[in-house]
This record gives C-alpha cells, structure tokens and sequence, in this order.
C-alpha cells in the first residue's frame, strides 16, 4: 500500500470500487435487478458525504469500515453485502488489530461499475 493510498479520506472509494461503466439504453431492462443494490450505494454515498465526515479517519482497518461496506454491496447485492458490512463493523473495535482487510470478490461477478461506483450490467463491444 502507498502513501497515497494510506492517507485516503473517508469519502474517496478505492479504486476497485470504480470503473468507466455506464448504463446503454440498450441494456436498460437488464439493470432492473440491480435497483436494489445501488438504492443501497446511495445511502452509503449519502453517509460517506454527510457523516463519515464528523468522525474523519478512525477506521483501524483499510478500506475504512464505509468503504467496505460499498465493495461489499457492489460485489455480493444489497443483502449480503449489508451482512458482511455489518460484521466488518463488528470486528471493528478498541482491541481489534485492523490492518488490511478487503471485500472478498465475488467469484461470478458479471457488471461494470461506473465512476460513481454504482453497478450497471456489462457494455457490449
């Protein structure tokens, strides 16, 4: 891990939650099923813009605790991903050794991600 990569604010995703994706019209209908994951990255994005800030670099791990919670829901859907924040969360505590701790990707992952770091269904070439 870099310098750069070590003095992130709260508020920047690692670059493995960002991509140059975007949503075709044509594959419009294919991003139904991915309503319900990015409803959940714009409360992340909403918390990581409003209140992570009033609490700044605390997190003992990297990515931050918020952070993981946005790979975790862009790689495993709004369900699973929220399970596996919340347990991120729960091993994040005064004693906990922290370090690097990063989302297990998700081995049939098949989307693109845009800039923004919400989930659209792959361009076709």
């Amino acid at each position: 891990m870099s310098r750069t990569e070590s003095r992130m604010s709260s508020a920047t995703l690692p670059t493995s939650a960002t991509g140059d994706g975007r949503l075709a019209a044509s594959a419009l209908w294919l991003s139904v099923p991915l309503v319900p994951r990015n409803v959940a990255l714009s409360l992340l994005h909403g918390y990581r813009a409003t209140i992570s800030h009033a609490y700044g670099d605390v997190c003992k791990y990297y990515p931050s605790c918020s952070a993981y919670a946005v790979g975790a829901v862009q790689q495993h859907g709004a369900l699973k991903g929220s399970l596996m924040a919340a347990a991120r969360i729960a091993r994040c505590h005064p004693w906990a050794a922290g370090g690097i701790d990063d989302v297990p990707p998700h081995k049939n992952f098949s989307y693109d991600l845009t800039p923004h770091g919400f989930v659209v269904p792959l361009g076709k070439d």
